[in-house]
């Protein structure tokens, strides 16, 4: 076979890869619409800054942190102050910077609306994988994702310690 095509169990893999990626980002998004009035990427949003020093960000580092245009970002930032949950200001240190801060309501959404989301993820996602295919299920992503964000600027955030809860 010529080095041009994906071998039969490549295009079966890739086929199936395309379709998680269209298919889990909807599965997502009508939970916490129908759940939170959120959409995934409100929710994102909202995730990125609550786990940010002091819950505030410059808009483009969080634009970078969602993978995000800056319109799309501004767009969504505006919905999300429309309903006192984020607010936007100057940045302290660069006047021509903008700054993204969750609000205390903000906070409080995404205090709210994680179990479901949560919830959500292990259902679509871990249940039905073993210890084991999730650990193969994270180096596969870690592969994908060295060649995608080498700099890690997605996944930064979520490089923790090791929780408890890491450990069942």
């Amino acid at each position: 076979m010529s080095e041009q095509w994906l071998t039969n169990e490549q295009l079966t893999t890739w086929v199936r890869l395309v379709a998680v990626v269209e298919l889990l980002p909807g599965a997502l998004d009508s939970q916490l619409r129908r759940d939170a009035g959120l959409t995934h990427f409100e929710y994102l949003v909202l995730a990125m800054l609550s786990e940010a020093p002091e819950r505030t960000l410059r808009m483009t580092a969080l634009a970078a942190r969602t993978n995000a245009t800056l319109p799309r970002l501004s767009h969504a930032v505006r919905r999300l102050e429309d309903r006192d949950l984020v607010e936007r200001f100057p940045c302290p240190q660069d006047g021509r910077a903008t700054n993204a801060r969750l609000t205390e309501a903000g906070w409080q959404k995404v205090v709210a609306s994680a179990p479901g989301h949560v919830a959500n993820v292990r259902h679509h996602v871990f249940e039905m994988l073993s210890p084991e295919q999730v650990a193969q299920l994270a180096g596969i992503t870690d592969a994908i994702l060295d060649r995608l964000d080498p700099d890690g600027v997605m996944t930064a955030p979520y490089q923790r310690p090791t929780t408890p809860a890491d450990a069942q």
